[in-house]
Parts: structure tokens; C-alpha cells; sequence
């Protein structure tokens, strides 16, 4: 708000898109999960030459109805939609990783979706239940 990079676990620092998008400060226009209900999955190292990795795939499936966009990285995805953790999680998968998040974190939004994914939330319990 003040021209300084927002903090994710300090609300006063937060602002509109309006006003994220215009700013230069920080790392870039994204989203703070904030404990409200809205949770990412972000996949790390799924996207090898653009073809997205089997176990990847698999979890990608498992988000029906969820927007999936390709992270600022360029070889990850970010799931987004509506689920509850307790905490984050981190996880080992084959070459790559997995981050879960709902609550204090920041994720940087590129906006650039994969496939033919829809641009809304959706259910991802059945996804962090089988993560978890």
C-alpha cells in the first residue's frame, strides 16, 4: 500500500488488484491465502520442454473444475481452488515437488492458464486428502 512489498501475514500491508497491479513493488501481482477457504497446490519442476510429467498429470486430474495456471518459474503449476489445511505441506514427488498452502503464504499469480482449465475456483479436498 505505502509503495513497499506486502507482508502475507500482515493484512495491512495487503491492497486491491487495482492497486497491486499498478505497483512495482515486490515480487509481483499474486494472492495471499489467508486461512478464508482458498488453497493452492503448487507443483515445482512438472513441466519438462512443456509436456507435463505422469505424476503431475495425475494430480491435475484429480482438480476437476479447479483453474491450474503455469507458475512465474515456468516449469510448475499452481492448482487453485476452495479446501482447508491445518499447515503447509511440502512433498518429495518423482523429479519434482509439491506445496500445499491455505493459510500465510503469498503466491505469485501469472495469470497465463494451462490447458483448457477453467478460470474459477473449485473443490480441491479430494486432492489435498490424497496429498495428505
Amino acid at each position: 500500500m505505502d509503495g513497499q512489498p506486502a507482508s502475507s501475514t500482515a493484512p495491512r500491508t495487503w491492497s486491491s488488484h487495482r492497486a497491486a497491479a499498478s505497483s512495482s513493488a515486490g515480487a509481483g501481482l499474486g494472492f495471499v491465502l489467508n486461512g478464508d477457504g482458498i488453497a493452492c497446490v503448487d507443483l515445482d519442476h512438472c513441466l519438462v520442454g512443456g509436456k507435463l510429467a505422469d505424476w503431475a498429470r495425475r494430480l491435475v486430474d484429480m482438480a476437476p473444475g479447479c483453474w491450474v495456471e503455469r507458475s512465474v518459474s515456468g516449469d510448475g503449476l499452481h492448482i487453485w481452488g476452495f479446501g482447508r489445511l491445518e499447515r503447509g505441506r511440502r512433498l518429495s514427488m518423482d523429479g519434482g515437488s509439491v506445496e500445499l498452502y491455505a493459510d500465510g503464504r503469498y503466491i505469485a499469480v501469472t495469470g497465463d492458464t494451462w490447458g483448457d482449465t477453467p478460470r474459477r475456483l473449485g473443490d480441491l479436498s479430494g486432492l489435498i486428502d490424497a496429498l495428505l
